[in-house]
């Protein structure tokens, strides 16, 4: 009996230290994991955001008013417009995790299809606000040169409100299946681009103002296209991509319960 007490307690260290390393490498492993998602998304939001500024540095260099206006009617739409968005499509976080989890990969593209219909619509009345920019910020007591300013930069920014959307849509698609490096290349292609586009509109083409609003639209429409073309082709989302269906019009209450609350918080 004392033979066997001995050996239990000349094993249990070794047995503990083992646990213990093996604690270890599984957290070194799920850090690297976190990081190697992480970097990429982190990358992709920050590049995305670059675009709206790019488009202000740009309207700086026309001077106090156009960049007074530029400034006002980005913070403006932000908040009215691309947050709602985005918060919106935040659902699909859940959802299409929900259902990647489950393994029903099909389901992914159904729940996408489902999140553009929603942003879709929920676009057309917040374009009709942006348009209607001057008018808001008169209300709330802005001068009126910085209103007309931010009034005009806020409707020439309307299709970059729909793109926005759709985009957001496709990068919560791909970020549940864990594909980041694509979504990094193109954020990345769209900010080079958008330098020459807004240096093209904003002084060759004289639009100045309305060449930095419009170039940010094409911007968000051309890192839109990258992202339907890879899901479309990619072998990668072969399984949760299988084309349009109906089936998206179906439990729409179910995710504009989440999508609501979302854009609450968001």
């Amino acid at each position: 009996m004392e033979r066997k007490e001995e050996k239990s307690s000349l094993n249990s260290p070794l047995i503990l230290r083992n646990r213990e390393e093996n604690k270890a490498e599984i957290i070194t492993e799920q850090v690297k994991k976190q990081l190697w998602l992480s970097g990429p998304l982190i990358t992709v939001n920050l590049l995305q955001f670059c675009i709206q500024l790019i488009s202000v540095m740009f309207v700086g260099h026309l001077g106090e008013l156009s960049l007074s206006g530029a400034s006002m009617a980005t913070s403006f739409a932000t908040v009215t417009g691309f947050s709602l968005l985005m918060g919106m499509a935040s659902a699909l976080d859940t959802l299409c995790g929900k259902s990647y989890g489950a393994r029903q990969y099909h389901m992914l593209g159904i729940h996408m299809q489902r999140g553009m219909f929603i942003v879709l619509l929920v676009s057309i009345p917040l374009a009709f606000v942006l348009s209607s920019t001057c008018r808001i910020l008169l209300v709330v007591g802005k001068y009126p040169e910085i209103s007309a300013e931010a009034g005009v930069y806020a409707r020439y920014m309307i299709p970059c409100l729909f793109g926005y959307g759709l985009l957001q849509c496709h990068v919560r698609f791909l970020q549940t299946q864990n594909i980041v490096s694509p979504m990094m290349v193109s954020s990345a292609m769209t900010v080079s681009l958008h330098f020459l586009v807004c240096w093209v509109l904003v002084f060759k083409a004289g639009l100045e103002n309305k060449g930095a609003t419009i170039a940010t639209s094409i911007s968000c429409w051309i890192n839109l296209t990258l992202l339907v073309l890879y899901v479309k082709y990619s072998g990668k989302c072969e399984r949760t991509w299988t084309g349009f269906s109906m089936e998206a019009l179906h439990d729409i209450l179910n995710f504009i319960s989440l999508a609501i609350p979302s854009a609450i918080m968001v």
